[in-house]
This record gives C-alpha cells, structure tokens and sequence, in this order.
C-alpha cells in the first residue's frame, strides 16, 4: 500500500499543477494531463486491489472479523473516495465544477489514506 500511496501522491502533484493553470486562466499543459492519467489510473487501481487484499489476508492469514478495526473502515472509505474521484475524474475534463469537485474528493481520499496508514501500523506483527 505504500507503494499505491507515493503513486497517488504524484499524481495529485501533477493534478495541483493543472489547477494552478487552471486559476491563472491557462490550459493545463498536456504533458501535466498525461502525467496525472498515467499515475492516477493504476494509484487507483493498487489502491483497489490492496482494499481487498487487506479484507482477504486479515480474514484468511489471520483470522480476523472483516472489517473489525479502524483501519479496515478508513480504509473502505479511502478507497470509496478513490472509485468517486476516478469516476469524476472521467468528465473533469468537460466541466470546471466536476474538475474542482474531482480534485476535492481526491484530495479527501488521500488524506483518508494516509491517516489509516497510520492506524494500520499498530496491526503490523
């Protein structure tokens, strides 16, 4: 998962610059468009893929209830605010207002992300 983190990091570094652009009245610079695409897609998919793997080692290697910690709750939620984000994220393009939205819950769901990485360290063996 922390690999999932840095790639989402990065694209919403390239996502802040197509925003500064965009509130100086600029087009975004397609190499910014691209660069956030290219992270942002598989970030979201990593992200996914952990959620469920996390559900499955937790229930499996260990023998946990799902969803029985904190982490497994911030962790559903981040990765809910990704699928959302990733969904706007496809007509941000179109419309200022799906964009701002867009970039909000995204920004939402890697702060979710990184406090319930924070909660996970304490479940670490």
């Amino acid at each position: 998962m922390s690999v999932s983190l840095v790639v989402v990091l990065l694209a919403l570094r390239a996502g802040l610059g197509m925003r500064r652009r965009r509130l100086q009245r600029l087009r975004p610079k397609p190499d910014l468009i691209r660069r956030h695409l290219a992270l942002a897609k598989p970030g979201v998919a990593l992200v996914l893929i952990g959620l469920i793997g996390g559900v499955v080692s937790s229930v499996w290697l260990r023998g946990w209830e799902p969803l029985d910690s904190f982490h497994s709750w911030l962790g559903l939620a981040s990765a809910t605010l990704f699928a959302v984000a990733a969904m706007l994220g496809r007509r941000a393009g179109r419309n200022r207002e799906e964009a701002a939205r867009h970039g909000l819950i995204g920004l939402f769901a890697i702060l979710t992300a990184l406090v319930a990485m924070v909660a996970g360290l304490v479940l670490l063996p």
